[in-house]
């Protein structure tokens, strides 16, 4: 007897112990809960695919809705324009204000040196200015200054004035750069002498001016002459 007769042989005998009847409850009752459990999870499957629609349905009706108008905002007020005027500079005199004794409504004629620094006047360290003085201010009227070479060189410098500016007088004036102390012009023939005032940040320079009485504007002068203290005559 080979293999295969000992396999048929096996096949023929009956089994140790009979096998049981099929439990047919069990088997439907199985059955049915394998069912439910399927209805519930397609059933949970359903509600999140319908939520999942809400969802874009909601989604897509916002972006279909038009986006909110700006609200107009009340325009700014305009920045405050400040309506003070400047105050003027003070006035840095160099050395001290000479007073004339001239009364007028602006004040006191004076004449005070006013320091300048131009590149294009290299020698030119001052310029004078006749002005009016109100108590302790100041209130420059004309400037005047020597244009070519040296501010302080021998001779005659910046005469100016005889004129109205602002409603008052200012009259001739200038100074004097040497040991001037006597300075005369004649009018209509007559001799009329100016006053003078040395400068006290440099004493070898001499202010002067005329009585608006006797010199009543520039275009009435002849050639100026300085003498020294002993009448010596300093110009030609």
């Amino acid at each position: 007897m080979n293999d295969l007769d000992d396999f048929r042989a096996a096949l023929r005998q009956p089994p140790d112990e009979p096998f049981a009847e099929p439990d047919l409850a069990r088997i439907m009752a199985d059955g049915t809960r394998l069912r439910r459990r399927r209805r519930v999870l397609t059933g949970a499957a359903g509600i999140a695919a319908a939520a999942a629609v809400v969802l874009v349905v909601v989604f897509a009706v916002q972006l279909r809705q038009p986006a909110p108008a700006p609200v107009a905002q009340p325009p700014s007020p305009p920045p405050a324009l400040s309506t003070a005027s400047p105050a003027p500079p003070v006035e840095q005199p160099v050395g001290d204000v000479v007073g004339t004794g001239i009364r007028t409504q602006a004040g006191e004629l004076v004449f005070y040196a006013r320091a300048i620094d131009l590149p294009q006047l290299p020698g030119v360290r001052f310029g004078l200015v006749a002005g009016f003085r109100s108590g302790t201010s100041l209130q420059s009227a004309l400037v005047t200054n020597e244009v070519r070479g040296s501010d302080r060189s021998f001779g005659f410098h910046a005469t100016d004035g005889g004129e109205i500016i602002g409603d008052q007088l200012v009259p001739v004036f200038g100074y004097f750069a040497g040991p001037a102390a006597r300075i005369t012009t004649t009018v209509h023939g007559a001799t009329v002498e100016a006053k003078l005032a040395k400068w006290t940040a440099d004493p070898n320079v001499v202010f002067f001016w005329f009585d608006p009485a006797g010199v009543p504007d520039s275009a009435s002068l002849t050639p100026l002459v300085a003498y020294d203290g002993n009448g010596k005559r300093l110009t030609k």
